[in-house]
């Protein structure tokens, strides 16, 4: 009679404690999966940000607007390959309660500083040439159901037009993906010309800059001298490297990875306790078994790998099969009509979920296994 199959035996010998063992031990890993691919999407911003890639922003705020004169002196400023500049839109379609990412931009310098962004060619100058043209990401063109031709009316929730109205109409040139499977698809962006010339206020200002610099050994020297340049003036500015930004921006809704991280050892620390004590009560009700498995022959380190095989089988079946759910609730959330960063369960994230499968299996069967180790076959065989 072969180990494994005496390890299947006693698996199998209760089965609804292994069906409630293993159901526990899936919740935890398709929490764990899904989570890790919540923590991936919110920190892709700041992972994805470009090395010579700088935010120029207000110095008071940076929802406080520039003058759009800093951006014709930044492009002279030494060490600056590229610059744009953005507008914030507050763009919502239909719904005011769906706001989404959009943009006002200048599309030629906007794709120069910004090429994570994937274009054709085609739809580049599509693009250039249509004072109302705007392109929406494949997340957020899946959400509304637009498609390349469309003509679509957006509201703002911020600006309005000369003659009163809220509501700027727009052409659907292109939906962009970007190069990175996580690259942001869920924003929009138009011609700042068409924006700056209906809008009844605020004109010729901007809301921030972004810079690429000729290297990344020269960031430090051009954030200095862009500060600098503008030191003393009624719109002073700040400027810092994209992935600084990104990650104050994100952390200003809070510490997301320190929310999401709690509750996946919390659920781990509950799995610890469960599958833990199933399989000390497991060892418990076979010590007679395990007696008269001695007294045939079978050694105790065999005993106690066996022993801690079932351990390591039940952490493994469970979370793989929660793996596996959790790919497909990915799946399923990624497809739906809503808007949200993109969603993957990369290989290293896998990889790691297993290395803590077989760590809790190890954890929770390690005391049941030397207690079968220490066993002696009369303390076994005079247990009722």
């Amino acid at each position: 009679m072969s180990s494994l199959y005496l390890v299947f035996k006693n698996l199998t010998r209760s089965k609804l404690r292994l069906f409630l063992t293993l159901f526990a031990t899936f919740i935890a890993f398709m929490v764990y999966g899904t989570l890790t691919a919540f923590q991936m999407a919110l920190n892709a911003g700041v992972e994805l940000s470009a090395d010579d890639r700088l935010i120029v922003v207000n110095k008071i705020h940076f929802t406080q607007s520039l003058p759009i004169s800093h951006f014709n002196k930044v492009k002279s400023v030494e060490g600056v390959d590229a610059v744009t500049h953005l507008n914030w839109f507050g763009g919502y379609y239909q719904d005011p309660q769906k706001l989404f990412t959009m943009m006002a931009v200048d599309p030629e310098s906007f794709l120069d500083v910004y090429d994570d962004y994937v274009l054709t060619p085609a739809e580049a100058e599509a693009w250039l040439k249509n004072r109302q043209g705007l392109i929406a990401g494949e997340s957020v063109a899946r959400t509304f159901g637009w498609k390349v031709g469309d003509r679509i009316p957006i509201n703002s929730n911020i600006f309005s037009q000369r003659d009163g109205s809220t509501v700027w109409d727009f052409d659907v040139v292109a939906i962009y993906r970007g190069k990175d499977e996580q690259s942001d698809s869920n924003s929009v962006y138009f011609h700042y010309k068409y924006f700056n010339e209906t809008q009844s206020f605020g004109g010729n200002f901007i809301g921030w800059m972004g810079v690429r610099t000729t290297s990344p050994d020269k960031n430090e020297q051009v954030v200095n001298a862009i500060d600098d340049l503008f030191a003393n003036t009624p719109a002073e500015t700040d400027t810092m490297p994209e992935v600084a930004f990104n990650k104050a921006f994100i952390e200003q809704i809070g510490n997301i990875g320190l929310i999401l991280t709690s509750v996946v050892v919390a659920a781990f620390f509950i799995i610890l306790v469960i599958v833990g004590n199933s399989m000390v009560l497991s060892i418990r009700e076979r010590t007679n078994e395990i007696g008269v498995m001695k007294t045939l022959g079978f050694t105790s380190p065999a005993i106690f790998r066996m022993v801690l095989a079932e351990s390591v089988a039940i952490a493994m079946i469970g979370g793989l099969l929660g793996l596996l759910a959790a790919r497909g609730l990915i799946h399923l959330i990624s497809n739906a009509p809503i808007q949200l960063p993109p969603l993957i369960m990369d290989g290293t994230s896998v990889f790691k979920a297993i290395l803590i499968m077989l760590a809790l299996g190890l954890i929770t069967g390690i005391v049941p296994a030397v207690n079968a180790l220490r066993l002696n076959i009369v303390t076994a065989l005079s247990r009722s």
